[in-house]
């Protein structure tokens, strides 16, 4: 069964939350983390339900890059623009502007470890200037993800999320996808898990017991 939880929108605010997968979402004008193995998959997920062009904030000094094709199943790569920064401090940096523009509604940073309470409250007033300057041009609350590894651990964050590969079931004939999605953490609901399932590009979300 799917689970029945779903972020609603801030009332206070007025700006709509953003699907991530089936009735699970994610509150604009806020900052978010992915992580685990498959972040950045969820990240290409996430993309898939929005709108319009995507900030991806990379640490440029690493031989690792994106393969924009391999993102093609659930988004397309043409909408991401890439940003290598020089220095660990020039992610959050990039981040920060990015959000306080409002001139992109989806903002993503991968960082090799979680920031602090304080970078993270920037993010957040970024993102907060960024939708009342997006209110005033007609267009939508950017939203900031935070990419960590392991199991994360950004102070502060609105929600973290932890996305990883599963047994999926797959055969020669039959291509399947599955992953395990955790909420590590969020304001108004619990922690909660799922599997993830994929079949030619559709996705479906199944409740999941914690161990």
């Amino acid at each position: 069964m799917v689970s029945p939880i779903l972020h609603l929108p801030d009332a206070r605010k007025g700006w709509p939350d953003q699907q991530l997968i089936g009735p699970l979402s994610l509150a604009r004008g806020r900052l978010h983390e992915f992580c685990g193995a498959a972040r950045v998959t969820l990240g290409a997920i996430l993309m898939r339900h929005s709108q319009g062009p995507v900030v991806w904030v990379l640490p440029g000094w690493q031989a690792e890059r994106i393969y924009p094709a391999g993102l093609t199943e659930f988004a397309d790569p043409g909408r991401i623009i890439f940003a290598r920064a020089r220095r660990p401090e020039d992610i959050l940096w990039t981040m920060e502007e990015a959000l306080r523009s409002g001139a992109v509604p989806l903002v993503i940073g991968e960082v090799l470890a979680p920031p602090g309470l304080t970078p993270v409250r920037r993010l957040h007033l970024a993102a907060e200037t960024g939708a009342e300057a997006a209110r005033h041009a007609d267009r939508l609350a950017p939203l900031g993800v935070l990419m960590t590894p392991g199991e994360g651990g950004a102070q502060g964050v609105e929600t973290r999320w932890q996305f990883w590969p599963a047994p999926s079931g797959s055969t020669l004939y039959e291509r399947r996808e599955a992953w395990g999605l955790r909420r590590l953490r969020a304001r108004m609901a619990p922690v909660a898990e799922w599997r993830v399932t994929g079949q030619e590009g559709r996705l479906a979300l199944h409740e999941a017991r914690l161990p």
